[in-house]
């Protein structure tokens, strides 16, 4: 950013005053003053240039033998750790649009802005190449110089009528020079003197011409990947703060049940009561807890990406060419970070939770308080996904165009089965080769705790089977499953010998190497090459529940039984 630049950002505000009533993006979220050579950071949070070298780097630059590595420090604004680039934070994208509303902000307040040149007289006019504030008598100096005759200025009374500046950005290198090219080989704007110098042998094409496509890369991202998204985190904020609502709700009418059937207890009855209000309430605070780290996670999911869409949409709203070209690269690398890593909450893993997993048993036997039965308890019986287990040899492995099946047993912090459903139940069959490839799964509420769930996979090979109960893992998983090829079924039968099954016919074949004399072409019990076991008929096989080894086994050329044919009883 070129000297000038920097100085309109700092007499928009003197450095150390906190502009009244300033508009929010005209200030600094860190210092609270009016931005003085704003920055972007990779999270798209933009703060002074002075701030970001104050922040307390987790990793420092390396000083062992003069080396400058990057330094990773946290976002004032989102706690996200981001990592600066070698040159600190000289290296960061200058947040122009920061700087045009830091000097809007100062022509709406209506106070005189001071010349930029002499520093004394009222700044009525400003020069539009060389973005600086002139009083009259620098105006008609300017004027008059030939290097600047032919320059743009204007009133500042007309620059507050507007609703927004459109100033030039101009090149750091070169002073005076606006980035008008783009450099398709170093991607970034530069100026004509960078593109004659520079970027001689590069590809360099006038922003207006290029601005489209780059701008589409942003808005692509925007309007199908993180606009829906924000939508679902909205409103899955909206069902955590519902459920915490309901939740003490829940617990306010439950303790008023205790209250009114203790009142019907002498003194030893009310000690029990207040037993009963303190087991409540310390349900209540648990439960409490994990929904705030829900509401907290989902709340910073939601910061990060509306801050990232609200970036992007203004980027592209309210900037210029060079200015959306200049904040591409940060802009579209944070957005991508956040459409590949940022939580997305699924509609079947948020569900309102209204607190009826906690109930009052009045009748229920509570044992004895100094000596005297009593009764009434509070029951708290809720699934614990970490406790829940997975049953079937369908987990592990299946077969190709088969349906395998495995059973979900939820159980509670005790290890025991629940006796009703109705709990939040996602099940996810992946290829771990082939990410595009899912197979889908049906999963039946048995009403007592368990849950059946089927699939049938159409793809051979390994997969991972991810079983998750409200929105967290079960124990074991993901689990390994194994996909085998389809089963290669028998074509004979499962016999003890040809000669029994065939009720002795000469021309019956069988699969196995076993021979008889007299003109048989099967096998026989106790004759040559007989397995001494039951076998099938077409592979020779001794097992009965297996596949067919026909086509490995008995494709021998030359083989007396080349030739396989069977008798069907």
């Amino acid at each position: 950013m070129s000297n000038k630049r920097k100085t309109d950002a700092g007499r928009a505000n003197p450095p150390g005053d906190v502009a009244p009533g300033g508009h929010a993006r005209s200030l600094c979220r860190a210092c609270g003053r009016s931005y003085r050579e704003p920055k972007i950071l990779p999270c798209l949070h933009t703060f002074c240039a002075d701030c970001i070298r104050q922040l307390e780097p987790f990793s420092a630059p390396g000083a062992a033998r003069g080396e400058r590595r990057p330094a990773t420090v946290l976002c004032p604004q989102c706690d996200a750790e981001v990592e600066l680039p070698a040159a600190g934070a000289d290296g960061l994208s200058t947040d122009h649009l920061a700087l045009d509303e830091v000097f809007r902000e100062s022509l709406l307040r209506g106070g005189g802005v001071p010349c930029d040149l002499c520093g004394e007289g009222d700044a009525g006019r400003r020069c539009e190449v060389c973005c600086v504030n002139l009083c009259e008598f620098c105006s008609q100096a300017h004027r008059r110089q030939k290097r600047t005759s032919s320059h743009s200025i204007q009133s500042v009374q007309d620059l507050k009528a507007q609703g927004r500046l459109s100033r030039p950005v101009l090149c750091s290198l070169h002073p005076g020079q606006e980035l008008r090219l783009f450099c398709e080989t170093c991607d970034q704007p530069v100026c004509l003197e960078c593109s004659a110098t520079f970027h001689r042998e590069h590809h360099c094409c006038p922003t207006h011409d290029v601005i489209d496509g780059h701008g589409d890369s942003i808005r692509e991202l925007v309007t199908r990947g993180l606009r829906p998204r924000l939508g679902r985190l909205e409103e899955a904020l909206r069902t955590v703060e519902l459920s915490q609502d309901a939740l003490q709700a829940r617990s306010e009418a439950l303790a008023g049940e205790v209250r009114a059937f203790a009142r019907s207890y002498a003194s030893v009855v009310e000690a029990h009561c207040c037993g009963l209000l303190q087991r409540l309430e310390d349900l209540r605070l648990q439960r409490r807890n994990q929904l705030h780290l829900q509401r907290a996670q989902l709340q910073q999911a939601l910061a990060d990406v509306r801050g990232g869409v609200d970036f992007a949409e203004r980027l592209l709203t309210c900037g210029s060419d060079a200015e959306i070209l200049s904040a591409k690269g940060v802009t579209l690398r944070r957005l991508t970070s956040l459409l590949q890593s940022s939580y997305d909450p699924h509609h079947a893993t948020t569900v309102l939770d209204d607190g009826h997993s906690v109930c009052f048993l009045p009748l229920e036997n509570a044992g004895q308080v100094e000596g005297f039965p009593v009764v009434g308890v509070v029951h708290a019986k809720t699934t614990d996904p970490s406790r829940c287990t997975v049953q079937g040899e369908g987990v592990q492995n299946g077969r190709e165009g088969q349906q395998g099946q495995f059973t979900l047993v939820c159980r509670d912090s005790a290890g025991e089965q629940m006796a009703r459903g109705g709990d939040a139940v996602l099940v996810t069959i992946v290829h771990k080769d082939r990410k595009d490839c899912m197979v889908e799964t049906t999963v039946a509420d048995s009403g007592d705790g368990s849950y059946a769930v089927s699939y049938t996979p159409v793809v051979p090979g390994s997969y991972s089977v991810l079983v998750c109960v409200k929105a967290q893992h079960v124990k074991g998983s993901p689990f390994t499953l194994s996909v085998k090829k389809k089963l290669r079924r028998h074509g004979g039968i499962f016999h003890c010998c040809s000669f029994c099954s065939s009720g002795g016919a000469k021309e019956a074949q069988c699969g196995c190497p076993g021979t008889m004399p007299g003109g048989f072409q099967g096998c026989g019990h106790g004759h040559k090459g007989h397995p001494g076991k039951p076998h099938w008929s077409c592979c020779g096989s001794a097992v009965e529940a297996s596949e067919c080894l026909l086509s490995t086994a008995r494709m021998v050329l030359g083989s007396p039984h080349g030739r396989l044919r069977t008798v069907e009883l």
